[in-house]
C-alpha cells in the first residue's frame, strides 16, 4: 500500500506543529479514529477491572488493584521466585469472582494439592500440559 507523502510547507519553512497534526490527521485516516492520540487528550480516567494478585501489597504497587482483565500477562522471574504461587493466587481470586480458570502447564509441575492450599477450586480449573512450547 503506498503512503502518500506529507509535506506541510509554510513559507518555505516547515512548521513542525502543522506538520505533526498533517502527519496525526493521517494516521487517523489510514488506521482509524484513535489508533493514536496524545496521552494527556482525555483527563478522564479509564476504570480498568483487575483481579486481585491475593497480595494487597503488590496489588496497590500495580496502582489498579491487581491484574488488569483481559489482557495477557507475562511473570516473569528465575527458578523458585513465585511465579507459580503468584498465578494460583489470581487463579483462586478470579474463582471467588465466578471466573472460569485455566493454566497452561507448560513444565508439568503442577501440584493440585499445594494449589488447593492456595484456594484454587482444582475441580474447576482447567488445566493443559503441552509437551513443547508450541502446543501451549
Amino acid at each position: 500500500m503506498d503512503m502518500p507523502q506529507l509535506r506541510v510547507v509554510e513559507g518555505g519553512v516547515m512548521d513542525k506543529q502543522k506538520a505533526l497534526e498533517a502527519a496525526l490527521a493521517q494516521i487517523d485516516k489510514n488506521f482509524g479514529k484513535g489508533s493514536i492520540m496524545r496521552l494527556g487528550e482525555n483527563d478522564k480516567s479509564i476504570d480498568i477491572e483487575a483481579i486481585s494478585t491475593g497480595s494487597l501489597g503488590l496489588d496497590i504497587a500495580l496502582g489498579i488493584g491487581g491484574l488488569p482483565k483481559g489482557r495477557i500477562i507475562e511473570i516473569y522471574g528465575p527458578e523458585s521466585s513465585g511465579k507459580t504461587t503468584l498465578a494460583l493466587q489470581v487463579v483462586a481470586e478470579a474463582q471467588k469472582k465466578g471466573g472460569i480458570t485455566a493454566f497452561v502447564d507448560a513444565e508439568h509441575a503442577l501440584d493440585p494439592v499445594y494449589a488447593r492450599k492456595l484456594g484454587v477450586k482444582v475441580e474447576d480449573l482447567l488445566i493443559s500440559q503441552p509437551d513443547t512450547g508450541e502446543q501451549a
